[in-house]
């Protein structure tokens, strides 16, 4: 129970937010600033220490953040005061304003800032190089991003770039990372990477209008492309047992992505699914191309070992990676990167359990043009100069692992088994003969 010094506080507190609206409607921002901080101190000491219902703490944290908001905006008003004097006064609390929103509907405001954080700022540092085998998909795709950006004069009057590309293939396979390479290629267009959990709402009507504010936001910053993994997750086909939520996303997405009245130019509608025979037909139609990603290939699985090991220091020589290429039939890209990272292990724990080091001459990691003869590397007991201690014993500048063999390369294979069934691929080979084309 409240004691009467905590309820003093608390009326202190309230007494000071008060003010504080008073202050900032009569303009007098410092003094509003002042008594906002002062509010929440007083607010946020009778949550820490008072024992309050779980509502009422709720409730005055979230009045709490409120005050800090505004607060923030004084703040900001105020040093760019003091540096130049603005030409317009700062826009009032509760004030919807119309000086740079005119006519702006709060709502759309309200769901295009939800969807900004799918907006991809920092491009990841994928280059089209770094995706092994694919050709054909890459082709596709240069086809339908790059080149209407790099030549827009090629495609006017009725020849057209595509609208929408569905990558589709076994778990595994590059889907995802292609879509990483659009988004670091084309580099004037912004990037939309997009999951279910962005367009799914608790209230009811919310979603398809999340979905509707997405592609008009896509066509305020066009061109644009709008990456969505998992498309099955949203546009599964439709039956009779699922949610009325659920139909009318994929109602949404359907006009959105070809209905009458939406102009789509400059917008590429880019899904991945490693299930696509559940997808919705109408879905299905609007994506104009649907590419397989197979499993690699061989020579692709042998590219794949050697831009997985990178810079590691490794003795492997190009028969090695071929062997190792020939070794992997049926596995995807995704097991090698974890047969490779597996390998890379090897040499780490071979530091763990050695019973013997002996000194070699090397460079030092930290310093790589500086040879030194003392460094320590792990040696079987019977070796010349081996001396008898464990990792524990070894100066941390002076260890010298091992290099990355093909011996650690085949124990990790041996332990790694492929993740993609006879059953899938089937039901995969059967959907391109259907409806697809070879990546």
């Amino acid at each position: 129970k409240m004691t009467n010094n905590d309820m003093n506080l608390l009326l202190k507190a309230i007494d000071l937010a008060s003010k504080a609206a008073e202050e900032d409607k009569a303009k007098n921002y410092l003094e509003a600033l002042r008594c906002y901080q002062q509010a929440v101190q007083y607010f946020l000491h009778v949550v820490k220490y008072e024992a309050q219902g779980d509502r009422a703490k709720q409730s005055i944290r979230a009045k709490c953040a409120d005050y800090l908001d505004r607060a923030e905006q004084l703040k900001e008003y105020l040093s760019k005061k003091e540096k130049a004097p603005p030409a317009k006064p700062v826009k009032e609390s509760g004030d919807k304003g119309n000086e740079s929103d005119e006519g702006d509907d709060p709502e759309k405001k309200k769901f295009q800032n939800q969807l900004s954080g799918a907006i991809v700022m920092e491009k990841p540092n994928i280059k089209w190089d770094d995706v092994a085998g694919l050709e054909g998909a890459k082709e596709a795709l240069k086809e339908a991003v790059i080149l209407p950006i790099k030549f827009p004069h090629l495609f006017t009057g009725k020849r057209t770039p595509w609208r929408g590309i569905l990558l589709f293939g076994p778990p595994g396979t590059g889907k995802s990372y292609l879509a990483k390479a659009v988004a670091t290629e084309a580099n004037n267009s912004t990037f939309f990477s997009i999951s279910s959990s962005d367009l799914v709402s608790k209230w009811l009507g919310e979603s398809e209008k999340l979905v509707k504010n997405l592609f008009s936001l896509a066509r305020e910053h066009k061109p644009s492309i709008i990456f969505i993994d998992e498309v099955d997750s949203l546009c599964g086909s439709r039956s009779e047992n699922e949610s009325e939520a659920a139909r009318r996303i994929k109602t949404e997405f359907l006009v959105q992505m070809q209905g009458v009245g939406n102009d789509n130019e400059g917008i590429l509608v880019l899904g991945a699914t490693n299930i696509p025979w559940t997808l919705d037909s109408a879905i299905r139609r609007r994506f104009e191309k649907r590419i397989y990603i197979p499993l690699p290939e061989e020579h692709a699985r042998s590219s794949m070992f050697k831009l997985h090991l990178g810079s590691t220091p490794n003795s492997l020589t190009d028969a090695d990676f071929i062997t190792l290429g020939k070794k992997t039939e049926g596995y995807s890209g995704a097991d090698i990167s974890i047969i490779v990272r597996d390998a890379l292990m090897q040499p780490v724990r071979k530091v763990q359990s050695a019973t013997h080091f002996k000194k070699v001459r090397g460079s030092q990691w930290n310093k790589p043009d500086v040879v030194v003869e003392d460094l320590l590397t792990p040696c079987s007991p019977g070796e010349p100069n081996a001396v008898e201690m464990t990792w524990m014993d070894v100066p941390g500048e002076k260890l010298l692992e091992p290099v990355v063999s093909m011996a650690d390369m085949l124990r990790s294979l041996t332990n790694t088994k492929p993740t993609v069934n006879e059953q899938d691929l089937e039901k995969l080979k059967k959907f391109t003969e259907d409806f697809g084309q070879e990546g």
